[in-house]
């Protein structure tokens, strides 16, 4: 019995030093490590060896003459491959018909796509709603492995080789903002499916009146294989901004957005830069004409936003930029007067997060104009698959640094050349001033056809700050006429390994 006493008695005074202790770190304001593991390791990067790239314009009727333009730039030798197929209308259990494919990098690849005449399938209807979604007809994939894949930039192009769109990659969201209706009689929204597994996806839709109210366009099936088109004019109608935010509950797809007056093909949106509080939109031109700025504004607390344009002369608020309040969930437009003529980059900040699209007079026939969206900084490098400095047409860089200065290398590498063949390339080093922006011409590489088409690579140089840049396609001679504007996004041949760390750390209150 004494030593059951005395057991207690210990086990009593043991539970008072534990608290006690316990107690005492409670009053240590400090993170306490009860375990740490090794020092965390540097960053790794893996070579990039396979990507995916879909078009919605080639082979489909309403882009008839069109084609792909591809084109890698590697950061080493080796082999690879980019297989191009067809997507199906009605989707397919296995890839689409297989067109061709292209193994070597270093140069522009073209190859026009002829227009799919095969059946197109059955309507379907968007889950509670009346938004008709029908399979299309054409649309390609391109599949590219090993150096195929790294630094890869895939164009669709229009009858002469004018590159129209940047070709995206799958996934799970995306968002467009660009006129309404009131100015777009048409307005198609293009879901491509790459894979061998159907997607489902959902539609957000508002405008400068606010959300859309009364109407959903959800449940949107995407066949495997496949690619299926949605009208949408007469769902935004009498909208003078629009915003599309499509985003997947099952699988990925590419979406892509084509608004027309209805005098021809019209133009490609291109896909915004998700929202965030700081955007560039680079590379408006020297052209003359009216500018105008579309601003998708998706949460429910007002933006009130900062505008600068990003000149040769240096950053400052252009006319029509002071004082941009816009509601929440709505998307407006912005008349910025003074821009025609002014090469730029639109810097915008906001106390919310937003997305944006800039539109310049010109663009193809039956286009509103033509487009340049928010994009991130480039990053490694940026590609541009097909540039022409022939056939009436004269094609430029507009590069800026809105912040600090920067240093790129451009590169234009011909057809039959590689980027590393001294005689088939033009080179150089453009450095930026900080809060500027440079216009770098480009022409045809010395010893390639006359009249060919040229690949450009923009590689930021160390200690350069970010920068961004867009391509400009004009009417060659005196007064030419804009024809397309596509700004240059980043193709990686490495991706970074985020290091993990084998540890536990607590803190006691």
């Amino acid at each position: 019995m004494r030593n059951l006493r005395t057991s207690r008695i210990l086990l009593g005074v043991a539970v008072i030093l534990v608290l006690g202790g316990l107690y005492g770190l409670g009053g240590v304001k400090h993170s306490i490590a009860l375990a740490g593991g090794p020092a965390v390791p540097p960053v790794r990067s893996e070579a990039v060896t396979s990507v995916t790239r879909a078009c919605a314009s080639p082979g489909w009727a309403g882009g008839a003459g069109g084609g792909i333009a591809v084109m890698a730039a590697p950061a080493n030798a080796g082999t690879g491959r980019a297989v191009v197929n067809r997507l199906a209308a009605a989707g397919s259990a296995t890839s689409g018909a297989h067109l061709l494919s292209l193994a070597q990098p270093g140069y522009v690849q073209l190859s026009g796509v002829r227009t799919d005449t095969g059946a197109t399938g059955h309507v379907q209807q968007a889950s509670g709603q009346g938004v008709a979604t029908t399979p299309a007809l054409g649309g390609v994939v391109v599949s590219a492995t090993g150096v195929m894949a790294q630094g890869l930039e895939v164009e669709q192009t229009a009858a002469g080789g004018l590159p129209t769109a940047s070709c995206g990659s799958p996934g799970t969201d995306f968002w467009f903002v660009g006129p309404g209706q009131h100015g777009v009689p048409r307005i198609e929204l293009f879901l491509m499916n790459p894979s061998g597994q159907a997607a489902d996806a959902d539609v957000d839709v508002f405008t400068d009146a606010g959300p859309l109210q009364g109407s959903t366009d959800t449940g949107i099936t995407v066949p495997p294989h496949g690619m299926v088109v949605q009208l949408l004019a007469a769902l935004v109608h009498g909208s003078r901004s629009v915003t599309l935010h499509v985003r997947t509950s099952a699988g990925q797809v590419v979406a892509a957005v084509q608004e027309s007056t209805g005098t021809g093909p019209g133009a490609w949106l291109p896909a915004a830069q998700a929202p965030a509080t700081h955007l560039v939109l680079p590379g408006l031109p020297n052209t003359a004409g009216a500018r105008q700025l579309y601003v998708a504004v998706p949460g429910v607390q007002d933006a009130k936003i900062k505008l600068e344009a990003v000149t040769s002369r240096g950053a400052y608020e252009p006319t029509g930029a002071g004082g941009i309040d816009i509601p929440g969930g709505s998307a407006a437009n912005i008349t910025l007067p003074s821009l025609g003529g002014i090469p730029a980059a639109l810097q915008l900040t906001s106390n919310v997060p937003v997305t944006a699209v800039a539109m310049a007079t010109g663009g193809p026939a039956g286009a509103p104009g033509a487009f340049t969206a928010a994009a991130p900084a480039i990053q490694e490098q940026g590609v541009i698959a097909d540039d022409l400095a022939a056939a009436g047409r004269v094609s430029s860089l507009v590069i800026s640094a809105p912040r600090t200065a920067a240093r790129v290398r451009v590169v234009e590498a011909a057809p039959g050349g590689s980027a590393k063949n001294s005689g088939q390339q033009n080179a150089q080093v453009v450095p930026v001033a900080a809060g500027h922006s440079i216009v770098v011409p480009l022409a045809t590489v010395p010893g390639s056809p006359k009249g060919s088409a040229f690949a450009v690579v923009i590689t930021p140089l160390p200690g350069s700050g970010p920068v961004y840049a867009g391509r400009v396609i004009v009417g060659s001679g005196a007064g030419g006429v804009l024809q397309a504007i596509l700004p240059v996004a980043s193709a990686l041949t490495s991706v970074p390994l985020t290091p993990v760390r084998n540890s536990f750390l607590t803190t006691v209150p």
